[in-house]
């Protein structure tokens, strides 16, 4: 969807969940901003049972003028609707009357779309969503500093201080925005309440252990979704915890943070598999955290949680390749298809020695610009390092542009001067040789693998997904997903390595 569809629209509504927290305050305040640019009449307001009362948002409110009415009574009939941070017929938003409906949100759809929605759950809070369909349509509110602020803020307050920041739309954001840092403090200052200190307290006393793992649960009241960042950051500083779940149940929403220390668990892995299904997790490597929706639960949310922890811990078995030497006589002999992917010689866009982020739906990647540096483009917009031998040794050229389209087109941001670049515009076509034998097969038990190149962050591989190794290296060990396989490798005319 985009923001101009809605414009054919005058008489327009904006309302947020009941109770909001900064990210629905900062999303209707932009869109609110949006349409009075294009001069609509437009309105933002919450109902539900209670005002807002905690003294951050009191604070952003003030000091950041946000737009907003409470009409706990509100009943006209406005010619659009527009739900932000939350889904039209959800519980945590009161029932409005309206002749047509929109939806802008960042949580798993759990209700029937109208014409008009845009819904992101991939990304840490709606401020991003909105920010980006602002940005789609040519706007530029960088001197808008009040509302910069509030949308850095609902990105911050929705990922627990940007500590579950994962992905590139929510970075590509962040690096937009010229904010008052000083308000940010202020407001992150007044973020908890002395009954919110008493819940913390209580919640850590009555901490469940689990030493097979060395895991910690922790359930709480329901409180700002914050403090469960805190209590999980302070818990994991016990001797012998490696991981931390906290979480607390609301009627409309299960919350959890994950907090790890080791090496062995990604804590956004953790967390996308404790809501895989049920609602979204995601995070950084050591941060993450999540939601469940109670309508799409079978069971207490408490079982849930905790069965899906120790099914977490039982189902992984962990490779080190380094010490690692697969039997493959159960392995078949593939090798490598003929496969168009880009390539983008990077001394082309910047000058050598130049340090240079390439941002990624996988991550952020900072390297060092060398006169054979290239950057290669995969099937499915994945983007990785090399150089001219490497490169060349096993494609070609095809001489023209590489044109694809993915969910995030990659970027690269000179270091030193904030410039960013489109990839996309200066990749170039190359097909592979072929060639390039391994063994694989299924994997009929999940695993983490910690490869030669990278002793530190290991690699997941799901049950169905392919384990291989490569005919000429019997160390270099690495997994590829089960739905790549086939478009990369096909089985090998011969079953021998000459």
């Amino acid at each position: 969807m985009r923001l101009s569809e809605l414009l054919k629209f005058d008489d327009i509504v904006i309302q947020c969940h009941d109770n909001p927290d900064a990210d629905a305050l900062a999303s209707g305040a932009a869109l609110h901003w949006f349409f009075t640019q294009k001069q609509k009449k437009v309105r933002f307001i919450y109902r539900g049972n209670n005002k807002i009362q905690k003294s951050n948002l009191k604070i952003m409110l003030e000091e950041l003028f946000i737009p907003i009415t409470y009409e706990p009574d509100f009943d006209e009939n406005p010619e659009l609707l527009i739900t932000v941070d939350c889904q039209y017929g959800q519980r945590n938003v009161t029932t409005t009357r309206a002749q047509n409906i929109a939806i802008i949100d960042h949580h798993q759809v759990t209700v029937t779309l109208p014409e008009y929605a845009e819904i992101k759950s991939s990304v840490g809070s709606c401020a991003t969503v909105v920010w980006n369909l602002i940005r789609n349509e040519g706007l530029d509110f960088s001197e808008e500093r009040n509302l910069s602020t509030a949308l850095y803020y609902g990105l911050f307050s929705d990922t627990n201080r940007l500590s579950e920041v994962s992905h590139p739309l929510d970075r590509d954001m962040l690096d937009s925005l010229i904010i008052q840092r000083s308000l940010i403090t202020k407001m992150s200052n007044a973020n908890i309440s002395l009954s919110e200190l008493k819940i913390t307290g209580k919640t850590i006393f009555e901490y469940e252990f689990y030493e097979d793992h060395n895991y910690l649960i922790l359930r709480s009241e329901p409180c700002d979704p914050n403090i469960l960042g805190v209590i999980s950051d302070f818990s994991l500083e016990t001797d012998k915890v490696d991981v931390c779940l906290a979480y607390y149940i609301s009627p409309y929403e299960v919350k959890f943070s994950v907090r790890s220390c080791t090496k062995e668990v990604h804590a956004n892995e953790l967390a996308a598999f404790l809501a895989e299904g049920v609602g979204g997790g995601g995070g950084h490597i050591y941060k993450a955290g999540g939601s469940l929706r109670p309508e799409k639960l079978d069971k207490d949310p408490s079982v849930l949680l905790k069965e899906r922890m120790q099914e977490y811990f039982n189902m992984f078995t962990i490779l080190y390749t380094k010490d690692t030497v697969l039997d493959t006589s159960d392995m078949l002999l593939y090798e490598k298809r003929p496969q168009e992917v880009g390539a983008v010689h990077l001394a082309d866009i910047f000058p050598p020695k130049t340090q240079v982020e390439i941002r990624t739906l996988e991550g952020d990647v900072v390297v060092s610009v060398e006169e054979d540096s290239y950057l290669m483009i995969g099937i499915e917009g994945e983007v990785y390092p090399t150089n001219r031998e490497k490169l060349f040794a096993r494609y070609m050229s095809l001489n023209r542009p590489y044109s694809k389209t993915f969910e995030y087109a990659p970027n690269i941001k000179n270091l030193a001067t904030g410039q960013k670049t489109d990839v996309m515009s200066h990749a170039q076509a190359m097909i592979s040789h072929g060639g390039g034998l391994i063994y694989a097969k299924p994997l009929e038990r999940s695993v983490k693998l910690f490869t030669l190149w990278d002793e530190e962050k290991y690699y997941l591989g799901n049950v169905g997904d392919y384990i291989a190794v490569r005919s000429e290296d019997e160390h270099d060990i690495y997994v590829i997903k089960k739905h790549i396989f086939p478009l990369l490798y096909q089985e090998a005319k011969s079953q021998s390595v000459n």
